[in-house]
């Protein structure tokens, strides 16, 4: 048991198991990273970012006496997505916990989005989610090694929000492959998972809330729970899907949206 700084003992869960992150620097992704190391897992964060950008939170978890690396990677290209996997084993082991997080938003209509922003969106957010557990999940094949995976989906998916095309049908895809994946490597006991918010206030949503916070007001209005979700809170229900005890759910989608999408 070890005593975090707000004074309740936790198990040390993850002691000895790597957890990889892609789009580590952003909000979710950096809430992810401090819930998995303080929980005792090594930390290892792929993001478009230059290494000089992810110190601050690297320093973070080092703090809390973790092994971390960070590389800069482009998940939309296979061959590095395969090498920075390959880096994270040769440095910290086989990453057994795999968080495909990465993901862009571009807010256009149907007849306004350019061929660049739908392609490159579909790239990132699915493509993307694919070249890195189809690449992390073979090593674990490889090696005989069980483990889990969770895709960071989106309540969009399948309830239709204006504005956001591209992001919600690569999110609606992401829901599929995460089904498929769980089918496939089920009997090896990789699990696998997703987890899918609602209006989270973090990143783009946050800036733009803080500036305006009349429509950060009109957002908590649609949720009938009349609450933001905070990264935080996502991270720890990513934490939950991989909890060593949770050992029958794969192929699911864990809904958090505060009643949004009913």
């Amino acid at each position: 048991m070890v005593e975090t700084k707000n004074g309740p003992t936790v198990d040390k869960l993850f002691t000895k198991r790597t957890v990889l992150i892609s789009g580590g620097l952003g909000d979710i992704g950096r809430a992810t990273a401090l819930e998995f190391a303080r929980l005792g897992a090594a930390i290892a964060i792929g993001d478009m970012n230059p290494a000089s950008q992810a110190e601050a939170l690297l320093n973070e978890l080092g703090q809390l006496g973790v092994a971390t690396h960070y590389t800069q990677v482009d998940v939309r290209e296979a061959d590095a997505v395969q090498n920075w996997v390959l880096a994270v084993e040769n440095s910290l082991g086989v990453a057994d916990i795999i968080i495909a997080n990465a993901a862009i938003v571009t807010a256009r209509r149907i007849h306004e989005i350019t061929p660049e922003q739908w392609s490159n969106e579909i790239r990132v957010n699915l493509d993307g989610a694919f070249f890195m557990t189809q690449s992390a999940t073979a090593r674990l094949l490889a090696h005989g090694l069980p483990g889990r995976v969770v895709f960071v989906g989106s309540w969009a998916a399948h309830a239709v929000h204006p504005h956001i095309p591209a992001y919600s049908v690569a999110k609606a895809g992401l829901r599929m492959l995460c089904q498929c994946m769980a089918l496939e490597l089920g009997p090896h006991q990789i699990l696998v998972n997703e987890i899918a918010p609602g209006y989270v206030n973090a990143g783009l949503s946050a800036k733009l809330w803080e500036k305006e916070p009349a429509r950060a007001e009109e957002a908590r209005q649609r949720v009938p729970i009349r609450k933001l979700i905070s990264a935080e809170a996502v991270a720890q229900q990513v934490v939950y899907l991989c909890h060593p005890d949770n050992e029958h759910m794969t192929g699911s989608t864990l809904l958090m949206d505060g009643g949004l999408s009913l």
